[in-house]
């Protein structure tokens, strides 16, 4: 297996509660060659302190920035690509965790199979109250035209190499992508002619509850759509597609959180 450097990028923001899970989940990784890149967006929590103790504690394994001001994630995951060493690029949010074998199949994966520039894949959502709740995959093999069914790739998961970002000059930092930066960076990863695969193993676990459903507001949902609209003329596909995507982001939009949650939870026990 190479044993080529793995920066792991995390904006962090108001996750101090949180925080200490996810960091030592990476330092309890069965690859150990990685650095780990956290930027904090101005929290007003405890989330800078707890982050720069554990810089203090592996100075040479972990980094610690911080915004100006509140800049929102993108911005804030652009300004860790500025300080990254190694040749991949893992994501990893501040209120999850990642399984320790995650980055070892992961760049394995990826060394196995030049073809593909990106691999993400499958997570276990759970919370405090319920335990673990419900396994979520995505297609083993993606294409541009995936993009019309589904999201491809559960962002957090992902790990893809710097030259990926390189060439599509990180993420859009603006207000369409404030919770879509993953969406928008999708549609131009196939536009550049870039491919990507999931792995069908729950590697990562990521906390599901109300404060999530919440932020996806029909205003969030319809600057989304604004981002949709790019991507579809991006990627060519027909203007009537749009319209299904139009009173989907509509309706979800509309529908009370506690309904949403609700649905998902039937939803979840169905499966």
């Amino acid at each position: 297996m190479a044993n080529g450097l793995i920066s792991v990028i995390m904006g962090i923001y108001n996750c101090a509660r949180t925080l200490p899970d996810a960091i030592d989940s990476i330092l309890k990784q069965t690859y150990t060659n990685w650095e780990l890149i956290m930027c904090d967006d101005c929290s007003s929590d405890e989330t800078y302190r707890v982050a720069s103790e554990y810089a203090k504690k592996y100075p040479d394994k972990i980094i610690v920035i911080q915004n100006e001001k509140n800049m929102h994630l993108a911005y804030s995951l652009n300004h860790c690509l500025q300080y990254v060493h190694g040749e991949y690029v893992a994501r990893m949010d501040g209120d999850d965790i990642s399984v320790p074998e995650r980055f070892e199949k992961q760049i394995r994966y990826l060394n196995e199979h030049p073809e593909v520039q990106l691999v993400g894949t499958a997570i276990q959502q759970f919370n405090e109250k319920d335990g673990n709740i419900k396994k979520i995959f995505k297609p083993e093999h993606t294409d541009k035209w995936t993009l019309h069914k589904q999201i491809p790739f559960i962002h957090a998961t992902i790990m893809t190499y710097k030259s990926v970002y390189d060439a599509l000059s990180g993420y859009t930092v603006a207000e369409r992508t404030n919770r879509a930066q993953d969406y928008d960076l999708w549609f131009r990863f196939y536009a550049a002619g870039f491919t990507g695969d999931n792995l069908q193993e729950a590697l990562y676990y990521v906390r599901e509850d109300m404060k999530a459903i919440k932020r996806r507001t029909l205003k969030v949902r319809m600057l989304a759509f604004q981002t949709t609209r790019i991507g579809y003329r991006m990627l060519g596909y027909p203007r009537k597609w749009l319209y299904k995507k139009f009173l989907v982001s509509v309706c979800k939009g509309i529908m009370p959180p506690q309904v949403q949650y609700f649905y998902r939870r039937i939803q979840q026990k169905k499966d």
